[in-house]
């Protein structure tokens, strides 16, 4: 099955976090109660987030995280990548020769279109875009239970 890690799912929602309020840091704890996520486990995956550049951190009383570039030049795909590594859909992807059938497979194309049409949505959704959809979502959950 193909499937996100929790380390992807819980970085995505994590720069999800951010995005809503970039010019902010939030620290751990913050982050981890609005978004559900184990504060443990976010602290590894912030660290990947920085290391990766897609988000800074700052020491100190006002200190936390915040993007390192604008939500809406940052895709879902990068966000993703820098917590998970580069996606590949077979092995066979990863680099021409990396699977010795590459040439005779029959399946080697359909798994190199799938992956481009992949990449072309993950790379079309930018942080931006996802937290406004989200603030929307969230407001007509809470106007279905008022």
């Amino acid at each position: 099955m193909l499937q996100l890690t929790k380390d992807g799912e819980y970085g995505v929602r994590a720069v999800l976090h951010l995005a809503s309020d970039p010019m902010r840091f939030s620290d751990i704890k913050e982050i981890s109660a609005a978004q559900d996520v184990p504060g443990n486990y976010l602290a590894k995956i912030m660290q990947q987030l920085a290391r990766s550049g897609l988000v800074r951190s700052r020491r100190g009383a006002k200190g936390g995280y915040a993007l390192s570039r604008p939500p809406r030049r940052i895709t879902l795909r990068e966000v993703i990548e820098a917590v998970e590594g580069p996606i590949f859909l077979n092995v066979c992807l990863i680099r021409k020769g990396e699977c010795p059938r590459d040439a005779i497979c029959p399946v080697h194309d359909v798994w190199r279109e799938a992956q481009r049409r992949l990449f072309e949505v993950l790379d079309s959704r930018t942080m931006e875009d996802l937290a406004g959809e989200g603030v929307k979502k969230a407001a007509r959950a809470k106007g279905s239970r008022a």
